[in-house]
């Protein structure tokens, strides 16, 4: 029992520290961006933080180059550091004939396709969420080997509780005996979007699953899973809805199919409005102590903004909860036997 006291001590500790954390390196990243004697332009300083970029910023000075894969048809595959595209003021500039534009690169002068394979911002955030769920999990398992037949301990006491909780209270009420087949992908599902949401709170960090594609390759896999896994129960009762009349099918079917592309589509949008919104609001609210250059204003900011960080935190475990259990719904809708006797 001290045990797991100690551990939720160290844990509320460490979300307490990153929340002032985020206050502080965020707010001296607005004062930088504005300059001394500048008007703040607070909508580049959202857009700067929220949108992907070429390289990650994590504080005034403190940038990291991230590698830069190009392919056209002339020139082929080119691999160079992003670094390139700076002068020593952090301006961007052309380099060997390729300029950045609005966060796309293209050739100079030329009308020409860049295919862009670089290891943007989100890309790296993608990389650290994963090594950091592997890392975690692993260090899970090697635990539940250990203590196999006993209590867990050290980490496998903190994890094991959500594990479960996933699968017995979201996955298997709503698929049913046959969860255990898609548990895996809806416990990596959960997982990867939990981490990334805690990660994106973090001072400096990327926005990760508030990204439009992240979001939607999430949901077009939930759509591919549950579209490949439906029976014929499910698919007939889209094409034909039974104790339907025949006249009123005509209207009930363009819906149905309709319906089968909202579904993923409203899971993209969902996740991806509540996180962007949630770090839009943060900064707006950091902002303002460099519009009315208040000490007042930055205090009472500041104030708000532990307790939205709060919130935030909240909202993080409830979108991973939501997804997931929408997802656990759509696939268990999809095998479920129907009975029309």
């Amino acid at each position: 029992m001290t045990g797991h006291l100690k551990s939720l001590k160290n844990s509320l500790l460490g979300v307490l520290a990153a929340i002032l954390m985020t206050g502080v390196s965020t707010s001296a990243f607005a004062e930088s961006e504005g300059g001394e004697g500048a008007p703040l332009n607070v909508s580049e300083v959202i857009l700067h933080h929220v949108q992907d970029d070429h390289v990650w910023h994590f504080a005034d000075g403190l940038v990291l180059p991230l590698p830069v894969i190009v392919y056209t048809e002339t020139r082929g595959l080119e691999v160079f550091s992003s670094a390139n595209f700076y002068d020593e003021h952090h301006n961007l500039i052309p380099y060997n004939g390729y300029q950045i534009e609005h966060g796309h690169i293209s050739i100079v002068g030329s009308e020409e396709h860049v295919l862009d394979l670089s290891i943007t911002k989100n890309v790296a955030m993608l990389f650290v969420n994963v090594a950091l769920i592997l890392f975690v999990f692993l260090q899970v398992a090697a635990g539940y080997r250990k203590n196999k037949g006993k209590a867990p301990s050290g980490i496998q006491s903190f994890m094991e509780p959500i594990i479960l909780f996933v699968k017995d209270e979201v996955v298997k009420p709503n698929i049913g005996p046959k969860y255990e087949r898609y548990l895996p992908y809806l416990l990596t599902l959960f997982f990867f979007i939990l981490f990334g949401n805690f990660l994106g709170l973090l001072p400096g960090a990327a926005n990760l699953t508030g990204n439009i594609a992240v979001t939607t390759v999430l949901a077009l896999l939930t759509f591919l899973i549950t579209s490949f896994s439906g029976n014929k129960a499910y698919w007939s009762h889209i094409f034909w809805t039974p104790g339907v009349p025949l006249p009123l099918r005509v209207i009930i079917l363009p819906v149905e199919v309709i319906g089968i592309f909202t579904k993923p589509f409203s899971l993209m949008v969902r996740l991806f409005a509540a996180i962007t919104a949630g770090h839009i609001v943060l900064l707006s609210l950091l902002c303002l102590t460099f519009i009315f250059h208040s000490w007042g204003a930055g205090i009472g900011a500041s104030i708000f903004v532990i307790f939205i960080n709060l919130i935030e935190l909240l909202v993080a475990g409830i979108q991973a909860y939501v997804f997931t259990l929408f997802s656990s719904l759509y696939i268990g809708m999809a095998i479920e036997e129907h009975d029309h006797h």
